[in-house]
């Protein structure tokens, strides 16, 4: 799969033959829009890479807020982190923005893939390390940046959904409301 073998390049050399031992390990999977992969009190038994589609992985608060923690377009792994190291029960919900093709790699799987090839530990551990700063980043920004800095720095990270998602998850994503989003965005192109 080239799309894979891009995404690994980008951290570590892998061959072809290499590639092929990973995706030996890796189960494919479709899920409609608006399916779960994940919900909440479950454990996330796999890491789950798109190949195709948008997934988005999401909390939701004791009022029925939706409080959005990412996006993972084409080429991005997701899953509840916490809940895949530990093995317990995690509290976020994964589902399906579009309807998405996902290539699943379990923790089982993952291990055994580290043991037999040691390059592929190297990259999880690059990509589990921006996503650890990533996440950083943007709890500092939410407590720092006003709401219109936290829509230009949504774009920057996801400019190919600008414009495919729906206005209700980009504001969840930035911390306010559509409503509020809605004149931010009038206003800006006006000023």
């Amino acid at each position: 799969m080239e799309l894979l073998h891009h995404t690994f390049s980008k951290h570590i050399s892998i061959t072809e033959q290499e590639l092929t031992v990973v995706l030996n390990r890796m189960r494919k999977k479709t899920v409609k829009k608006k399916q779960y992969l994940l919900q909440a009190d479950q454990v996330a038994k796999d890491a789950a890479f798109v190949v195709s589609g948008c997934l988005r992985s999401y909390s939701i608060d004791d009022n029925g807020f939706e409080h959005i923690l990412q996006f993972a377009p084409q080429g991005w792994w997701i899953t509840d982190m916490f809940s895949f190291i530990s093995e317990q029960p995690g509290n976020l919900f994964i589902d399906a923005i579009e309807n998405t093709e996902l290539l699943l790699l379990s923790r089982k799987d993952q291990l055994a893939l580290f043991d037999e090839l040691p390059k592929l530990e190297r990259y999880f551990r690059i990509v589990t390390e921006k996503s650890l700063v990533n996440s950083r980043q943007r709890l500092v920004e939410n407590l720092s940046l006003t709401a219109k800095e936290r829509y230009e720095r949504f774009c920057n990270i996801y400019p190919t959904l600008i414009n495919t998602l729906p206005q209700k998850q980009i504001a969840s994503f930035i911390g306010v409301t559509p409503e509020f989003l809605s004149k931010m965005k009038s206003q800006w192109l006006k000023g």
